[in-house]
């Protein structure tokens, strides 16, 4: 089913540079940076007819908003797709890559699925404070979140966090991996890839399936521990904790990209082409396990 107007690479160009070149880093650190990048997402969403609701609190002393659009499900309104990326980068970093290039797809995301009527609902969420020092503590924004979900007793059946979506590489051996994966996985940086806890594999299997039947950008997969080095490094731990199933759609970070977390991941690294092609297939995907079921 195809609905919205077709993300571009024109789009998500626009999108990156704003919010790593522009506003560049933003954090806690860099308030006036972190609220203008929300009031660029809000006015985006906006521009596209939501009504965007916030959950602010404090951090830091500064304050703080997760931001959140939702496509009503049409027969099964209670139950809930979540797909979430943060919108801070690392203390340092303008986080084109990390993460400008989540962010830029989330959007056109929301551009792409405006008037669509799923069964299931979509809920589309803009996470503050993922990064250190907030990442594995009270104040990381999915974990705001995902604890006030869990208290309302919400019925997320998957939450996705987007989680630096803009580097590619055809070349042999861009790829790296943990040790005892790497025989079994491309040696070309030139795939997006779906992670999972153990707990969440049914979950896993479900996107990668419907993500293969509307896209054929490049995919791999893998249900882990947690405990392998990135596996829980994103807004998904968060809703693993509450025990929500999680996956995690990245391009691999640091095991691919040289820039992680550093002042050179820039915006003109980003492969806004290839990225564009991806949002659209995660599009379709998201639509598909909202018609369909987890």
């Amino acid at each position: 089913m195809r609905t919205g107007i077709a993300p571009t690479a024109v789009a998500i160009r626009k999108h990156v540079r704003t919010l790593a070149g522009d506003i560049g880093e933003r954090n806690v650190w860099h308030a006036s940076a972190l609220a203008a990048a929300e009031d660029y997402i809000r006015r985006e969403w906006r521009s596209l007819g939501y009504e965007v609701g916030a959950q602010r609190y404090q951090a830091n002393g500064v304050d703080c908003a997760n931001l959140e659009v939702v496509i009503p499900g049409a027969s099964r309104p209670g139950e809930i797709i979540l797909v979430g990326a943060h919108y801070d980068s690392v203390q340092g970093s303008p986080g084109a890559d990390d993460n400008a290039s989540a962010v830029a797809a989330l959007l056109e995301i929301a551009r792409r699925l405006r008037g669509a009527r799923p069964a299931r609902s979509l809920r589309l969420v803009a996470f503050v404070n993922e990064e250190p020092p907030f990442f594995f503590v009270g104040e990381m924004g999915s974990g705001v979140y995902a604890r006030a979900a869990r208290g309302r007793g919400d019925d997320i059946r998957v939450m996705f966090s987007l989680e630096m979506l803009g580097c590619y590489s055809d070349v042999p051996g861009s790829q790296s991996y943990p040790p005892f994966l790497r025989h079994f996985y491309p040696d070309r940086g030139d795939f997006i890839a779906f992670v999972s806890n153990l707990r969440s594999r049914r979950a896993l299997k479900s996107a990668v399936t419907a993500f293969r039947a509307v896209s054929d950008f490049p995919c791999e997969s893998a249900a882990l521990p947690a405990w392998v080095p990135g596996v829980s490094w994103s807004d998904q731990l968060s809703f693993w904790r509450e025990r929500y199933a999680g996956v995690m759609v990245t391009d691999t970070a640091f095991y691919r990209y040289r820039y992680y977390h550093t002042a050179l991941d820039t915006p003109e690294k980003v492969d806004c082409a290839r990225l564009a092609r991806l949002t659209e297939g995660l599009a379709q995907a998201f639509l598909r396990l909202a018609d369909r079921g987890v």
